[in-house]
């Protein structure tokens, strides 16, 4: 089993920035993707950002060249650096790990951009 553990989540004025978190921990042999999802009020679940394959990235269009995603392989780790954050980035943002034994999902954490 692995788990998750995702941090940073706030409120936040529009234009600001956060910095997303997540853990693995548990039985880890290897993760082999690590990426953040998020899920609007309302809205299904979406990928925000996602790490495939070592050094390879993929953002979805509504976040490009605003959110950066990061992986810390040494710490089972992912980040996702958001700036210039807008009100309909608001969502509960998950961070997601695939691994050779399944897809797992951390808890959430949310985001609110207000002003």
């Amino acid at each position: 089993q692995v788990q998750l553990v995702e941090s940073g989540g706030g409120l936040v004025q529009p234009g600001g920035s956060l910095r997303l978190s997540c853990t693995a921990s548990g039985t880890i042999f290897r993760i082999n993707v690590m990426g953040w999802y998020r899920q609007a009020p309302g809205k299904q679940r979406e990928l925000a950002a996602v790490i495939p394959t070592p050094g390879t990235t993929t953002y979805a269009d509504s976040v490009k060249g605003r959110f950066t995603i990061s992986r810390d392989y040494d710490k089972n780790a992912v980040h996702l650096q958001m700036n210039s954050l807008k009100p309909e980035d608001t969502a509960v943002y998950y961070c997601n790990a695939v691994t050779a034994t399944g897809n797992y999902w951390g808890q959430g954490t949310q985001v609110t951009i207000s002003s």
